[in-house]
């Protein structure tokens, strides 16, 4: 595993996963839909996996957290 400030990338990948959330949210509601065509649990059901994808995807690296250069201790 890469060294990391890991509570640094928490907050990171939940502000990207929310942010993603969002969009697809948004994206689901159809332009000129009246609020109550809507289906608001497959937009919900289909934000949440986003959601999910998006922390996953985390995993891999966000270039906003960087990676912490661990210092061996000193030997005295």
């Amino acid at each position: 595993m890469k060294n990391r400030d890991w509570k640094q990338w928490a907050l990171a990948a939940l502000i990207r996963a929310v942010k993603t959330f969002a969009q697809t949210f948004v994206s689901m509601i159809a332009v000129g839909a009246a609020f109550s065509e809507i289906d608001w649990p497959r937009a919900l059901s289909v934000s949440g996996v986003a959601f999910v994808l998006s922390i996953l995807t985390s995993l891999a690296g966000l270039p906003e957290v960087p990676e912490v250069e661990k210092v061996p201790p000193d030997e005295n």
